[in-house]
């Protein structure tokens, strides 16, 4: 049997200076289309059928 392999895992941060640049430029470049859209959908369900939404989540034997 021959030896165990080395793994190195490369969880570090890097201290050179672009990181530190780059990491808060990705936060902002983030696409929220799809996020609200679906708020709309589920602003749109509420509006029609809030009852029935409210009466889902009601809990059973007054808990």
């Amino acid at each position: 049997m021959g030896s165990n392999p080395t793994i190195h895992a490369g969880g570090g941060r890097d201290h050179g200076d672009d990181d530190t640049v780059d990491q808060g430029v990705g936060q902002s470049l983030i696409d929220t289309h799809g996020t609200d859209d679906l708020l709309d959908e589920i602003d749109g369900l509420l509006e029609s059928n809030a009852e029935e939404f409210v009466r889902s989540y009601v809990q059973k034997g007054g808990q």
